[in-house]
C-alpha cells in the first residue's frame, strides 16, 4: 500500500484493537481510535487493566480494512482449465509505536469530543459531547482513560486479487458485489 493509502486507512479508522505484551501476557482490546499528528488516540474502560499493566516494548494496533472469502467459482479461468482454489481478500494495516495511558480529565475529554465530531460529522442531526448534561459527561469521563500511540512504523498490506488476470478480478468484484460486499469488490476492481 501507498504511504496515501496507509494516511486514509488511519485516518479512516473506527474502531481497531490495541495490542500490548504485559508481564501477564499479551492483552487486546477493541476501542474507537482517531488519527492525527502522527498517533492513533482513543479511550478505554478505567476497569480494563491493560492500561494498568506495564507495557513491554511497542504496542501494536492492528486497524482492518474490508475482507472477504473469495470462491474460485467466480474466477474465469475456473473454465478455461480448472487450477483455482479459493482466497481470502483483505486490506490491514499493523501500526507500532510508543503507547501512554492518560489519565487527565482535560486530556481524555478532548478525545471524546474528536471522536465524537468524527462520527457526528455529516450526521442530519449530529449529537455533540455538549448536548448531554455536564454532571452526566463528567461522570462518564472518570469511567475512562485516554489511550496514544505514537506511530514508529506501519506494515500494511492490502491482498485484492491483484494477482489474478482482469477477467478474474471482474468475476470477483461482480461475486462480491452480488454477495453484497461493496467494500471488497471496489478493492479488487475499482
Amino acid at each position: 500500500m501507498s504511504d496515501d493509502d496507509v494516511t486514509a486507512m488511519l485516518t479512516g479508522v473506527g474502531a481497531a484493537d490495541l495490542v500490548t505484551a504485559t508481564p501477564e501476557g499479551l492483552r487486546a482490546t477493541l476501542l474507537p481510535f482517531v488519527y492525527a499528528d502522527g498517533t492513533l488516540r482513543g479511550h478505554l474502560a478505567r476497569n480494563n487493566d491493560q492500561w494498568r499493566l506495564p507495557v513491554l516494548g511497542e504496542a501494536m494496533v492492528i486497524v482492518r480494512g474490508p475482507d472477504a472469502y473469495v470462491s474460485p467459482s467466480w474466477y474465469a479461468t475456473k473454465a478455461e482449465h480448472g487450477r483455482v482454489v479459493p482466497t481470502w481478500n483483505y486490506v490491514t494495516a499493523h501500526v507500532y509505536g510508543e503507547v501512554t495511558f492518560h489519565d487527565s480529565a482535560e486530556w481524555v475529554e478532548r478525545v471524546v469530543r474528536d471522536l465524537t465530531a468524527k462520527h457526528e460529522n455529516g450526521r442530519a442531526r449530529p449529537w455533540a459531547v455538549d448536548d448531554a448534561p455536564e454532571r452526566f459527561i463528567a461522570g462518564q469521563l472518570r469511567a475512562i482513560v485516554g489511550v496514544e500511540v505514537a506511530v514508529s512504523r506501519v506494515e500494511a498490506k492490502r491482498k485484492a486479487s491483484q494477482n489474478r488476470s482482469e477477467a478474474d478480478r471482474a468475476g470477483v468484484a461482480a461475486g462480491l458485489a452480488a454477495e453484497g460486499d461493496a467494500a471488497m469488490a471496489r478493492e479488487v476492481y475499482p
